[in-house]
C-alpha cells in the first residue's frame, strides 16, 4: 500500500495511476488524516437493455394511444 499526501498525489498523480493500475493500492492522505484511496476500475461490459417484447405484446390498446392514455390516467385518478 503506497500513502501519499494530498499535495504529493497533485504532482505524482500519472505515477499513481500507474502504480494502481499495476494492482497497487494507494491512499491519500490529507493533514495526516486518510482522505481517499485510488482503485482500479473493473473492465465489466454494460449491462444490456432488458428484452421488452413480452411487455410489449401484453399491452392492448384499442383506437387511439392519446385516446388511451387518457382513459388509464382518468382511472388512475378515480
Amino acid at each position: 500500500m503506497v500513502t501519499v499526501t494530498l499535495k504529493d498525489a497533485r504532482q505524482r498523480l500519472g505515477q499513481l495511476v500507474d502504480a494502481v493500475a499495476r494492482g497497487e493500492e494507494v491512499v491519500i492522505t490529507r493533514r495526516g488524516r486518510r482522505a481517499a484511496r485510488l482503485q482500479a476500475v473493473e473492465d465489466r461490459p454494460p449491462p444490456g437493455l432488458p428484452n421488452l417484447d413480452e411487455f410489449r405484446t401484453s399491452l392492448r390498446i384499442e383506437g387511439s394511444l392519446t385516446e388511451s392514455l387518457l382513459q388509464m390516467r382518468d382511472e388512475e385518478r378515480a
